[in-house]
């Protein structure tokens, strides 16, 4: 199994800026976001985790020093932060080497099983992403979330703005050197087009999270969803 995670946590947050200034440092059921990913990745099982920050990277890695963790944590800088995502996932390739590794989103809350049914999946020689076939998850925005069509356990197509879709990103990915490679050779190095990248290549799978739950913490109105899960969950 994968031992080895990488979350992203270098973004913006403008969106949730009105609840917290930072978005990993926002507080769900009196935990930072990038607390309960941390956390819930020990829980899993992983035994390293490598946190890419940004904006407000100081402030990001002061929470990471002061605290204890059930786990090895270290912290890369992504200068580009400003950039798309795939800046962030290629600032930590130094950290990981050629090894396969999980990929998590610091604003995604996430149910441990989740974490650890992709990294027992493995990346297959390509990149496998969690998808939740639950299309009409009332936790889902449906003007934010990317959307994703498969066939036979591959991706053919992703994207937010995509007509036809049977399932969504739940932005867990199990990853290895191919999803490296290809955001290297784009000119604008977003997660999504990395993966259609891969789609075309074949080399892009999918995995269905099943009744496993999460949610994106991106504005004021998923915090609220949030706070709600977290109390029915606790």
């Amino acid at each position: 199994m994968i031992s080895t995670a990488v979350i992203l946590a270098a973004g913006q947050g403008s969106r949730l800026r009105p609840a917290a200034p930072l978005k990993p440092l926002c507080t769900v059921a009196g935990r930072s976001l990038l607390a309960h990913a941390v956390c819930g990745l020990a829980e899993a099982g992983f035994t390293r985790v490598v946190v890419v920050v940004g904006y407000g990277a100081g402030e990001v890695e002061a929470h990471i020093a002061e605290r204890s963790w059930p786990l090895a944590v270290e912290s890369v800088l992504n200068p580009e932060f400003e950039r798309p995502n795939g800046t962030s996932v290629l600032a930590a390739e130094p950290l990981v080497g050629t090894e396969e590794v999980l990929l998590a989103m610091c604003d995604h809350l996430v149910e441990p099983a989740l974490y650890r049914r992709v990294a027992e999946a493995g990346a297959t020689g390509g990149a496998l992403l969690g998808v939740d076939r639950r299309i009409h998850n009332d936790w889902v925005d449906l003007e934010d979330v990317t959307r994703v069509r498969t066939l036979d356990g591959r991706i053919t197509e992703i994207g937010k703005g995509l007509a036809d879709y049977d399932c969504f990103d739940t932005g867990v990915f199990a990853i290895g050197p191919k999803l490296f490679d290809a955001l290297r050779f784009l000119e604008s190095p977003s997660l999504t087009e990395a993966m259609r990248t891969l789609a075309s290549q074949a080399s892009a799978f999918a995995l269905d999270c099943g009744e496993l739950g999460w949610i994106d913490v991106d504005d004021q109105s998923a915090l609220t969803k949030a706070e709600q899960w977290a109390a029915q969950t606790s």
